[in-house]
């Protein structure tokens, strides 16, 4: 099942959804709008590696906004902080900026019940495409789990700001580059 505009704002009110900041403003019928966060991460290296930290380029988006190009991977932010200990948060990004030809989520919509932090977005733009930031850029929904619960602990938890991928970790936890 998932959540209706008003059972979003019940949840938020009786606090089983954390959303910072919020807004009323932003809910709707059945989820939340996301804005876009003031910084773009960029990969520098000419092939990203797996099993490795790879070196990124932070870039600040201004008032007068920041042209993502086609073919170049775009890590961005949500402005909000959103979790929750007692709903499965899915990510996609808004129509109306799928229809200027941007990719939000390009394989992981899915958030983790425990999960509290900025979401990171992972940006393909189609065309040149100027974004700005706290434009309207995403929307979560969230849906009622059923079973015992094991929440979060992972990797990006309390994530402030654009994410790198941190597979490599991953790779060391089961040796594989020993």
């Amino acid at each position: 099942m998932i959540l209706t505009g008003p059972e979003i704002d019940a949840a938020v009110a009786d606090g089983r959804l954390r959303i910072s900041p919020y807004d009323p403003g932003q809910v709707n019928p059945n989820s939340y709008n996301v804005r876009l966060g003031d910084t773009l991460l960029t990969y520098t290296a000419p092939v990203i590696d797996a099993h490795r930290p790879n070196p990124t380029r932070a870039h600040r988006i201004d008032s007068d906004g920041f042209v993502l190009q086609p073919g170049e991977l775009y890590l961005g932010h949500t402005q909000e902080q959103v979790g929750s200990d007692t709903f499965v948060p899915l990510l996609f990004g808004r129509s109306s900026v799928g229809r200027l030809g941007l990719f939000v989520e390009i394989t992981a919509p899915i958030g983790d019940i425990g999960f509290h932090g900025q979401w990171t977005l992972m940006l393909s733009s189609i065309r040149p495409l100027r974004v700005y930031p706290g434009m309207r850029i995403g929307q979560i929904m969230f849906f009622v789990s059923v079973g015992l619960v094991d929440p979060y602990r992972g990797k990006y938890q309390a994530s402030e700001g654009p994410q790198p991928s941190r597979l490599w970790r991953d790779a060391q936890s089961v040796g594989a580059l020993a």
